[in-house]
C-alpha cells in the first residue's frame, strides 16, 4: 500500500490527528478520476486521547464495528478502552470514485478491508513515535508504543498530547506486523457496540428525532404495477394529529405528528387503484412459466465436453426439479427514512448499505449536486439484503413525501408493509439432470436454473450481469466442484421478468443453489449406498478447505460408518457442506419426526475461511446465519395470490422461535489460505442439510421449500 494513498490533517478544534485514506478496489479503479480525492476511512485522534474510527462501511449485525476497530488498534497499540467508532457521514464533494468502497454487502468487509485499516493504523503509530522522538531529542528507534503511550525510557507520551504534532509531519512508509505478532487479531474480543445496544443508548434510525419532525405512513397498491386512480383523504384530515395528506409517484402519503395517527390516518383513506399495469401471475402460474422456460434453451454460462452424447454411456440417469418461493428479508428493525428537505439542501438519516449510491440518486432525483445532500447513517436493525436495494425505494419514498408535503418527515414502514412492499429474493426453479458410472459417481451433468436477474437493470449490471447473463444467480452451481469433475457437463441461466421487485437475500445465490447441488448429492449416494459423507469426500478429493470442514463437522457430530452412530433412538441426521463468499461452510443437522412434528435438536457447524480475525464475531455469524436459514427452509414463503402478496404479519411469515431453536456448535477450521467471508455462508447448507436429515427420518425427499408446507 502507497503512502500516497494516505493524507492527514490537523484537527485544529481538539488539536488532534485526523488521518484519512482512498485505496480503489476491484473494478472501482477502472473508473477513477485523474483528479480529485475521496477518502475511505478515518481515524482521529483527539487530544483528550479519544480514538475514534469512522467506518467507510456499515454495521447491521455481522460485527464490523468491532473487527475493523480490531485491525487498526492491532497496529495502532492504542487503548481499546479509548476506542470510539461510528458510521462515516456521507457530505461533501469527490465520493462517486468510492461508490463502491462505501457499500457494504456480500461478506467483504473484513476480506477487502484486512490491509487498509491495519495500514491506516500503523501509519498513526509511525507519526505518533515520530513525533514523540523530535521533541524528546532521540531517534525513532528508542522509542516503543503501548495502550496508547509512546515509551523512552522513563519518559512516556500520551497519543493525544502527540495528536497535533504528528498531524503536521509526512506520511511515512509503514511495515505491517506478521501474524506472530498479533496481540488482538486472532482472539475472541467482545461487540464494541453491544453495551449502548443493552442500555438503549443505540440511536437507531427509527429513534431519529427532532423539533419540527413529522411521521409519515405509506398507503401503497396492493399489487405491484399498480397506480393511484383516485383517492378521498376526508376521512383520514378528521383524525387528530393527522396534518396532510399528499400523493406521491409510490401512493398515498399521511403525514402526522405522531405514529399513531399516522396510521389510524391511514387506515381512513379511500383510494381506488388502477392494476392495470399487474403483470404478476400467481405463484402456480409462475412455476408452471418457469417449468415451461427450462424447457428451452437458456444462456449458457459454463459448459466442457458434449452433455447430449454423455448420456449414452452413463450407467443411471438422475432427473429432478426443485422449486423455491419468494422470501421476504424481515429485518427486526423495519424500513425508515427521515428527511429534511430545503431549497437548495437535503438531510437524510436512514440506514442503508448503499449510502453513497443512496446519496447520488436522490442528489439526482432533486436536481441537486451531489454535496447539497448530507445523509447519516445511525445504527441499523438488521438488513440481510433489504437495505442494499439499487432502487433507493424506501429513501425515495421519503424524499417524495418531504417534498410534496413541504415538511421534514420520517417515514415508517410498519411489518405489514415490510412483507407486502416487495424486493423479495426471487422464485426459482431448478432442473437437474445427471448420469452417474458404473460406481455411482456423476460423469454428465445438465443444470438449468430459471428466475428473476438482482442485477440487471442495476449499477452493477456490468460486472455482475454481462450481457444479461447474472452469475449471482447460479453462485454456487456455477463453479461447483461436484459438476467442475464431470468430464460433460452445461449450466443454463433462464432469466424471467415480471413486476415483483426483487433482491439480494443473505447468501444470495446460495440461499437456493446450496439446496440443489446438497440434496441432488446426497441422492446419488444414496442410489450408490455410499455413506453421505464418505461419498461427499471422494467427490471433492482436490478441495482441501471442502474437505477439512466437511471433516471437522462430521466427526463432532459423531458422524460414524452409519449416520445414526451414538444417536438417541427416534432422532437422525443429515448433512451438508458448500462454499460461499470464499469460505466452505459444512453442518450437520440432529432432528427427530414423529406424529407429523419435525423438531431440530443439534446443528454442528464448521466453516474454513482461511482466517477468522475475531472468532466470536464468526461464531455469532454461523449461529444467526444458521437460524435465519432454518427460518427459510421451514416456513419461508411469499406467496402471490390474485396479483397481491398472501402473508401479511408474523403470524403467517413466521420466524423460528426460541423454544424451537437448536443446539448450535461451532467449530472455525483454519488454514493459511485466502480470507473467506463469514455474514453470509452459513445460511446456505442449514436447508440442505435439514432436508437430509428428514429423507433419513422418513424417506421422502423435499424438493420444494419451505418444508413444512410441502411434505
Amino acid at each position: 500500500m502507497d503512502r500516497r494513498d494516505f493524507m492527514q490533517t490537523a484537527a485544529l478544534a481538539t488539536g488532534g490527528l485526523l488521518l484519512s485514506f482512498f485505496v480503489p478496489s476491484r473494478s472501482a479503479a477502472a473508473a477513477l478520476p485523474t483528479t480529485g480525492f475521496s477518502p475511505n476511512a478515518l481515524l482521529r485522534i483527539d487530544s483528550d486521547d479519544t480514538v475514534r474510527i469512522i467506518l467507510n462501511k456499515v454495521e447491521m449485525g455481522q460485527g464490523i464495528w468491532t473487527t475493523l476497530a480490531m485491525l487498526i488498534a492491532e497496529e495502532l497499540d492504542c487503548d481499546w478502552t479509548r476506542i470510539r467508532v461510528e458510521h462515516r457521514v456521507i457530505e461533501g464533494t469527490h465520493l462517486d470514485e468510492s461508490m463502491w468502497v462505501l457499500s457494504t454487502g456480500g461478506s467483504d468487509t473484513i476480506k477487502s478491508e484486512f490491509d487498509r485499516y491495519r495500514t491506516t493504523g500503523a501509519i498513526a503509530r509511525t507519526m505518533l513515535v515520530q513525533a514523540a522522538a523530535q521533541r524528546l531529542g532521540i531517534t525513532p528507534a528508542q522509542c516503543s508504543t503501548a495502550e496508547g503511550y509512546v515509551q523512552a525510557g522513563t519518559a512516556r507520551l500520551s497519543y493525544g498530547s502527540l495528536a497535533a504534532d504528528a498531524a503536521r509531519l509526512p506520511i511515512p512508509k509503514v511495515k505491517l506486523r506478521s501474524r506472530n505478532e498479533w496481540k488482538l487479531i486472532g482472539g475472541p474480543i467482545r461487540k464494541l457496540d453491544i453495551p449502548d445496544k443493552v442500555n438503549g443508548k443505540a440511536q437507531y434510525g427509527i429513534d431519529i428525532q427532532f423539533p419540527g419532525l413529522l411521521t409519515a405512513v405509506l398507503e401503497r397498491c396492493p399489487v405491484f404495477g399498480g397506480k393511484v386512480k383516485s383517492y378521498d383523504a376526508s376521512e383520514a384530515l378528521r383524525i387528530p394529529g393527522v396534518r396532510k395528506v399528499v400523493q406521491v409517484p409510490e401512493g398515498i402519503a399521511v403525514v402526522a405528528d405522531h405514529t399513531w395517527a399516522a396510521m389510524q390516518g391511514r387506515k381512513a383513506l379511500r383510494v381506488e387503484w388502477d392494476t392495470r399495469g399487474n403483470r404478476n401471475p400467481d405463484t402456480t402460474q409462475l412455476f408452471t412459466q418457469y417449468r415451461e422456460a427450462a424447457g428451452q434453451p437458456g444462456k449458457v454460462a459454463q459448459a466442457k465436453g458434449n452433455v447430449a452424447s454423455a448420456w449414452q454411456r452413463a450407467q443411471s440417469i438422475y432427473e429432478q426439479e426443485f422449486c423455491f418461493p419468494f422470501l421476504a428479508h424481515s429485518p427486526m428493525e423495519t424500513l425508515n427514512c427521515t428527511v429534511k428537505l430545503s431549497a437548495d439542501k437535503c438531510e437524510i438519516w436512514t440506514a442503508t448499505q448503499s449510502n453513497a449510491l443512496h446519496r447520488q440518486e436522490v442528489a439526482r432525483a432533486l436536481g441537486f449536486r451531489d454535496e447539497q445532500v448530507t445523509l447519516y447513517t445511525p445504527a441499523m436493525g438488521g438488513s440481510f439484503g433489504r437495505r442494499g436495494s439499487f432502487g433507493n425505494d424506501w429513501v425515495m419514498e421519503a424524499v417524495h413525501i418531504a417534498r410534496a408535503s413541504g415538511k421534514a418527515v420520517k417515514l415508517i414502514w410498519t411489518r405489514e408493509d415490510d412483507i407486502r412492499g416487495g424486493y423479495y429474493r426471487p422464485v426459482y426453479l431448478h432442473k437437474v439432470k445427471v448420469g452417474t458410472d458404473a460406481a455411482g459417481m456423476p460423469l454428465a451433468w445438465q443444470h438449468d436454473v430459471v428466475g428473476q436477474s438482482l442485477f440487471v437493470n442495476t449499477v452493477l449490471e456490468k460486472d455482475i450481469a454481462p450481457a444479461g447473463l447474472d452469475y449471482s444467480t447460479i453462485d454456487g452451481v456455477n463453479g461447483s466442484p461436484y459438476i467442475a469433475r464431470c468430464p460433460d457437463h452445461s449450466i443454463a441461466l433462464h432469466t424471467t421478468a415480471n413486476n415483483v421487485p426483487v433482491l439480494a437475500w443473505r447468501s444470495v445465490g446460495n440461499t437456493h443453489t446450496a439446496f440443489v447441488m446438497e440434496t441432488v448429492i446426497d441422492e446419488l449416494a444414496f442410489q450408490a449406498g455410499i455413506d453421505a459423507v464418505e461419498y461427499r469426500k471422494r467427490l471433492l478429493t482436490g478441495h482441501p478447505r471442502h474437505l477439512a470442514a466437511l471433516t471437522t463437522a462430521a466427526h463432532q457430530a459423531g458422524w460414524g460408518e452409519t449416520p445414526s452412530n451414538g444417536l438417541p433412538a427416534g432422532h437422525f441426521r443429515g448433512v451438508a457442506v458448500h462454499e460461499a463468499m470464499g469460505s466452505v461452510v459444512a453442518q450437520v443437522v440432529e432432528i427427530s419426526y414423529s406424529n407429523q412434528n419435525l423438531k431440530v435438536h443439534r446443528v454442528v457447524c464448521a466453516i474454513a475461511c482461511g482466517f477468522a480475525v475475531n472468532p466470536d464475531g464468526v461464531k455469532a455469524q454461523m449461529e444467526g446465519g444458521i437460524i435465519y436459514g432454518l427460518t427459510a427452509a421451514l416456513f419461508g414463503e411469499i406467496a402471490i395470490e390474485n396479483g397481491a402478496i398472501r402473508q401479511s404479519n408474523f403470524h403467517d411469515y413466521r420466524i423460528l422461535r426460541m423454544d424451537e431453536a437448536p443446539v448450535i456448535e461451532v467449530h472455525i477450521v483454519e488454514d493459511d489460505g485466502k480470507m473467506g467471508g463469514a455474514g453470509e455462508p452459513g445460511v446456505a447448507p442449514i436447508a440442505p442439510a435439514l432436508a437430509n436429515a428428514f429423507f433419513a427420518a422418513t424417506g421422502k425427499r423435499v424438493r420444494k421449500l419451505p418444508l413444512l408446507a410441502n411434505i
